[in-house]
Formats: structure tokens, sequence, C-alpha cells
């Protein structure tokens, strides 16, 4: 069994650092300034969620920690090291795992063969072996044998998150991972994210269903315009409710 999953938590690359410190971060993609100085950090083991209204720049922020929009300025470190002049090949190696709203599932391959196909990273921990994910999302076990495009959408959505555990990544950058499934699939996938959470996993959650996550995220972000406008902990989100039905239009 890995480090991870016998409760050991991953271990930043500089001591005392949190997974992910975000500070003033600017994007762009071609001559569009897409992210105005977004600040953000997530501690080792939290799991923080990133809200907002389609087009609020939440993908982008994801986007551009690992290296996929165009110019960026700014800081962003990733277990202490430096990350924003880094060519992209090298940012998944600092120990991210960034499962995108496309999912990417190879409809050819197997359930097996996807799961598979992703390099270990040199992170220095193993992450997830096979047996550790097939208990986390039972389905992937039973479709094991089944291609691609055999898989409901919710079966592709545990696909696409399980395949990112086994690389050894300490810090999930995981987007919009309910969005569209049946509520029966949203809840498993909201099991295995406490799961990952109590292994220590650092997550980053882009998120519209504010119900999926208001009982995973420690803390919670929410983006307007391409910047930061409001910082919550779980504990304060009643007492904002009206504010939060404002800026998400709920």
């Amino acid at each position: 069994m890995s480090a991870v999953a016998a409760g050991a938590t991953p271990t930043p690359d500089t001591a005392g650092a949190p997974a992910l410190a975000i500070e003033n971060l600017h994007a762009w993609y071609g001559e569009s300034h897409v992210l105005h100085g977004v600040d953000l950090h997530v501690g080792t083991g939290e799991t923080v969620c990133l809200l907002g209204r389609n087009g609020a720049g939440r993908t982008t922020t994801l986007r551009a920690i690992m290296g996929l929009t165009g110019r960026r300025s700014g800081s962003i470190r990733i277990g202490g090291k430096e990350a924003i002049g880094l060519p992209r090949h090298r940012i998944a190696g600092l120990g991210v795992g960034y499962c995108p709203e496309e999912r990417g599932i190879f409809a050819s391959l197997s359930t097996r063969e996807n799961l598979l196909l992703p390099p270990r990273l040199k992170t220095g921990f193993p992450g997830l072996d096979t047996a550790e994910i097939h208990a986390l999302f039972p389905n992937l076990h039973e479709r094991a044998r089944s291609p691609g495009t055999r898989l409901s959408g919710g079966e592709q959505q545990m696909l696409a998150v399980a395949r990112v555990l086994r690389t050894g990544a300490r810090l999930l950058l995981l987007d919009e991972i309910s969005e569209g499934l049946a509520p029966v699939i949203v809840q498993s996938l909201g099991r295995a994210m406490a799961a990952l959470r109590n292994k220590g996993f650092s997550i980053l959650l882009v998120e519209q269903n504010f119900r999926f996550s208001a009982n995973l995220a420690d803390r919670f972000y929410v983006m307007e315009r391409g910047r930061i406008v409001l910082e919550l902990d779980r504990a304060r989100l009643q007492s904002h409710r009206d504010e939060l039905q404002t800026l998400l239009g709920v």
C-alpha cells in the first residue's frame, strides 16, 4: 500500500510551504487579459473550492497553473517551488494532477488501459495503486475491460479523476467534476473526494454545484471577472448566504 493510502500526508517539496500559493496572477489568451491579480492558496491536505459564474476565470486559473494559457505574470508556487517560468512539460513533475472539464478519455482503449496510460511522476511517493483506486471507484473495477465508448458520463468522470491519482500527483486540480451527472454519481464522487482529503491530498476544485462543494471544501473563493471577490471558510457560509446568492446567481 502506498504511503498516501496508508494515511500519511504527502510532504511538500519545501518544509512548511503550502501545496499551492498564487500571488498577483495575471493571464492572457492572446491580447485578451483574463485574470487580473488573482491571489489564493491551498494548504497541504486542504480542499479549496473556486466558485463563480461561467466566464469568471475559474478554468483559466487552473489552466494558468498548468501553463496552458498565453502570457502569465505574478507568482505560482507549487510546494514552495516557483512555476511561473517553467515550461509546460515540467509543471506536472512538481506533483500536480489536472483533470480538465472535457475529461479526455480515449474511446478506443479499455477502462484499465486508460487508467494505466499516464506515466508515474518522480514526486517522492508512488500515488495510489490500482486496488486503492478501485476501492474509491468500484465502477471502474466492474468496467475494467469496457471501452471508453461504453462508459457512462459518470464513469468517464471517475476514470478521468482516477488516472491522475496513479501518477504520484499531490495537488489535484479538478474542473467541474460534478457537471451534468446523475445525483447518485455526484454522491459517489463526493465520497471519493472526502476520502482523498482524508488521505492528505491537496485539492483545488472548480465548481458551480455549490451543494456538492459545500460539505467537501475547507475554504471557498468566489471569482468575478477574473478577480477573487470573496474568501470564506466553511463555518462562514451560512452568514454570507445572501452575498453568495448574488455573486453566483443562485
